[in-house]
């Protein structure tokens, strides 16, 4: 399979150039910008793409890849601070914009030369978008200019005969008119994609694997009920069949009645499903937890000990199997990357766990790459198109300490929103939609009475792969009958907010 490879020099906007590389058909990974040579050579990528990021290639501590990646005789596209790094690596100059004229952010009118392979077969001017206060004074030998915008004569640059490119701009985001053609030209005119990355593929080269990794060997799947854990019971089930044992952990923090939903789903197929109630010794480990982070920890080890608890009752269980996708192991931190938050499974795992190996077959899947899978594995539509529930649960959607009594309104409003927005046939429309209880209380004037309650958050998102998203425009006849019953039938709450922040800033859940 021909692969990608990205480095990664903590731009905001990494995540993003992995899945449009992806949409494309072509296999990619994002890796920290410290790999050695060596492990570049054993990667063995078609192409190479350096990041964005927030620093200038100038200063003696940026960020800088091994400097024989530039003799390797693979394709190189730098992006924005890619591309200055390109540029400030191989002779050319990087300095500060000398006012504030020279600098760009957001849409930016662009006029390109046809002749350069990125640009090939496109229109000579269209919207870019840029995000850069550094500036590209002198061109490196062997490259000529490819772009221009009014405030930026170099707004890309090539060197056809070493196949190194640099665009200023930001091909990944939707923003840049014909971004993902450009880097469709790169992938597939430079750096000769052939487009092997399907879920056919990967179904089948899993399958094989696990079937070879496992050999005789038990597997224990934490079997969460959502999109990504029930993909992977459905793909370990074809690889090891009875071999498998699937553990779903009932710990107290699922929605309403959700429990019995999970349960009801799986009982009709020919799998060893077992439902183990947890939901006092959560609690218990979470009183007086307070911190997201954490509640994240907390809920990762105690997860762990159950599985551990019940294998010992299966008997001998060698493998830990984790419904694990990427924007987990990204928002957990990678490489270098900031950790955003530590997902249970990943950075809130404890450090001794009792299982001769995790794993997780779906790690370097996106999202609506698992969904894909999902259908090539013959999972009904119902199950596949689910929307996401954290592993964490309600604990991460109660700001502050998680008590009985603050789960009890958080899952009675959030049922009332999810029952209307049924009503109103936005359920399949939205990505993600719930209710969250702030640990903000407010006065309120109930039954000419004053009263003094919980503020109840609604959150809805509109996403491809969760690593960003847009909120929802509800309608404000919807959102008015949702917060008329959330305060007349929910009591405790007083006040319904409605969440219009995308991601980034903000990520999807509250903690």
């Amino acid at each position: 399979m021909q692969k990608i490879l990205i480095l990664d020099f903590g731009g905001q906007y990494n995540q993003l150039i992995a899945r449009r590389v992806r949409e494309l058909q072509v296999y990619c990974e994002l890796r920290p910008h410290t790999m050695t040579l060596e492990e570049i050579r054993r990667f063995d990528p078609i192409g190479i793409i350096f990041t964005g990021g927030p620093h200038s290639v100038y200063l003696p501590d940026s960020p800088r890849p091994d400097p024989g990646v530039f003799s390797l005789g693979v394709p190189i596209l730098g992006i924005c601070y890619g591309c200055q790094l390109l540029a400030q690596s191989l002779g050319g100059l990087v300095t500060a914009a000398q006012d504030a004229s020279a600098r760009e952010y957001g849409k930016t009118d662009t006029v390109f030369d046809p002749s350069c392979s990125l640009f090939r077969d496109l229109p000579e001017e269209s919207v870019t978008w840029m995000s850069h206060g550094d500036y590209l004074a002198r061109v490196p030998e062997g490259f000529r200019i490819a772009a221009h915008s009014a405030a930026c004569p170099t707004a890309a640059i090539c060197d056809e005969e070493r196949r190194f490119y640099g665009v200023q701009f930001h091909p990944e985001v939707r923003h840049t008119a014909f971004g993902g053609e450009m880097l469709r030209r790169f992938l597939y005119a430079v750096c000769g994609a052939r487009g092997d990355w399907t879920m056919a593929d990967f179904k089948r080269r899993s399958v094989d694997a696990l079937r070879q990794r496992v050999g005789s060997g038990r597997v224990l799947l934490a079997l969460s009920g959502g999109v990504d854990s029930s993909v992977l019971a459905a793909l370990l089930s074809e690889a090891v069949g009875r071999q498998l044992s699937c553990v779903f952990v009932d710990h107290g923090l699922l929605r309403k009645n959700e429990g019995d939903q999970v349960e009801a789903a799986f009982a009709g197929r020919s799998l060893d499903f077992r439902r183990v109630d947890a939901g006092a010794r959560f609690l218990r480990r979470l009183q007086g937890v307070t911190d997201p982070e954490e509640k994240r920890h907390i809920i990762g080890e105690e997860f762990i000990r159950v599985f551990e608890t019940e294998a010992r009752t299966i008997g001998k269980v060698d493998y830990l199997a984790q419904g694990t996708i990427y924007p987990d192991v990204i928002e957990s931190g990678l490489g270098q990357s900031a950790v955003i938050k530590s997902h249970h499974n990943v950075g809130g795992l404890p450090d001794f766990v009792d299982f001769k190996e995790i794993l997780e077959p779906l790690r370097l899947l996106f999202k609506d790459e698992v969904r894909q899978l999902g259908r090539e594995l013959g999972l009904p539509e119902s199950l596949v198109a689910r929307q996401p529930f954290p592993g964490p649960g309600l604990a991460i959607r109660v700001i502050g300490e998680v008590t009985e009594e603050k789960l009890r309104l958080l899952r009675e409003a959030d049922a009332i929103f999810r029952q209307e927005m049924a009503r109103a046939g936005l359920d399949r429309s939205a990505s993600q939609y719930f209710a969250v209880l702030t640990n903000l209380r407010t006065v309120g004037v109930m039954g000419d009475g004053r009263s003094y309650d919980y503020a109840i958050a609604l959150r809805s998102v509109q996403t491809s792969d969760f690593m960003t998203a847009d909120f929802t425009r509800l309608p404000w006849e919807l959102l008015d009958r949702v917060s008329v019953r959330i305060v007349n039938e929910v009591k405790g709450v007083n006040r319904v907010l409605y969440d219009i922040t995308s991601k980034p800033p903000s990520t999807v859940e509250y903690e």
